[in-house]
């Protein structure tokens, strides 16, 4: 198939919308099941490039969980303690296996932007996966195949309308790449550039110790921001994204905004959220955001007389600043990638007080003294990479 037609474009007023092979190729998706739009594939193929990426450098499934062409979180197929099985809502699906373990890191990282997500897959879709996938609310997934039951069971979601895409794994796009924007063509070499742990080596501050999972993390936020709307950071730890700030103007706002989900992933595994007794019955969403609210400045919207006795069965103690402070002091060993220098030490500042020990960026700005000295006042780790990321 060389082209696809779509209802309509980014919005429904935007027709005609397709997806074709300007070279007069094939197609290297296939429809499975339900409608993708415009959007849903442009999700997709961002998201397919990111997993398959990951999958490289790793050696492990990798999944990501898309959102509005930035990802809401990603991850690899590491197993998941018992305290990650609980926050991810995925503790009595018993054994899971390693993709789906990665798809249950990518979407719980951040639950309230991956809902409605599109899912990418490095491999082929298997049963424990599509289960997980069953109950989330989302638009659809890619994957380079699907297990007969697993694609059953995807068939089935939203009354069969869900979006099952296919991919060729051994598809490879031209090297150069266009678009339009108000009628003019732009142009440019794909962005094919790998990254690997060679881009590690030149670590600026005093500290140069870097342990083999950190390399790890380094690698996977650097894969993560390549296909992240600049400007773009991203926190990770223990082989997944925990939290990623995309496409804002000032990277010191990207740093506190990406900051804010990675302490928001932590203080969810506090006994404080742990201990939540929830009333029988509530939706997967409305106990996501009563957590967002009550780990958050705005508490009081489900502690209030009122409120609470519709969400919770004994009504919460309020989870204090000190304590949240304390809690969070407890985070160590986070890594964060940055798709483009620092310009200021503030960015470091921040990011230590989500647990950052390690940092990847390119270096290069007037600053970089001030920013290595920032590092080295808290013993912290940066590798300057000298390759910009930016993605638009």
């Amino acid at each position: 198939m060389n082209e696809i037609a779509l209802k309509y474009g980014c919005n429904p007023n935007q027709k005609p919308s397709r997806i074709f092979m300007e070279n007069g190729g094939e197609l290297p998706v296939t429809v499975l099941s339900g409608k993708p739009g415009y959007i849903n594939f442009l999700d997709a193929l961002n998201g397919w490039q990111l997993v398959k990426e990951l999958k490289e450098a790793t050696g492990l499934p990798a999944a990501t969980s898309f959102k509005h062409v930035s990802p809401a979180g990603a991850a690899v197929g590491l197993p998941l303690s018992d305290t990650l099985k609980r926050i991810y809502w995925v503790d009595d699906q018993g054994d899971l296996s390693p993709l789906a373990c990665a798809y249950a890191r990518a979407r719980g990282a951040d639950r309230m932007s991956s809902f409605g997500d599109f899912i990418a897959l490095s491999d082929p879709c298997d049963t424990a996966t599509a289960k997980l996938i069953r109950r989330e609310v989302s638009d659809g997934v890619i994957a380079p195949g699907y297990e007969p039951e697993a694609l059953e069971i995807l068939r089935a979601k939203k009354n069969g309308n869900y979006n099952v895409i296919q991919i060729d794994s051994s598809y490879v796009p031209e090297a150069i790449e266009r678009k339009q924007v108000f009628g003019v063509t732009f142009e440019q070499g794909r962005q094919d550039f790998h990254i690997g742990e060679e881009l590690l080596e030149n670590i600026v501050t005093k500290n140069k110790e870097i342990p083999d999972s950190a390399r790890t993390d380094m690698i996977i936020s650097l894969i993560v921001l390549k296909y992240t709307q600049s400007n773009s950071v991203c926190y990770v730890k223990d082989g997944q994204a925990i939290g990623i700030g995309a496409g804002q103007q000032s990277r010191i706002h990207c740093t506190r905004l990406a900051g804010q989900k990675a302490d928001n992933w932590w203080k969810r595994q506090s006994p404080q959220v742990l201990g939540l007794q929830f009333v029988d019955g509530i939706k997967r969403a409305d106990r996501d955001n009563a957590i967002d609210l009550y780990i958050g400045d705005e508490y009081e919207d489900v502690l209030a007389d009122g409120a609470w006795q519709k969400i919770f069965k004994v009504k919460p103690e309020v989870f204090t600043r000190e304590q949240q402070r304390a809690w969070l002091d407890q985070l160590k060993d986070v890594t964060l990638g940055s798709d483009a220098f620092f310009p200021f030490g503030d960015n470091i500042e921040r990011a230590r007080k989500s647990g950052v020990q390690y940092v990847a960026e390119p270096g290069g700005s007037i600053r970089d003294d001030h920013v290595i000295e920032t590092a080295d006042k808290y013993g912290m780790v940066i590798a300057f990479t000298g390759m910009r990321l930016f993605h638009h």
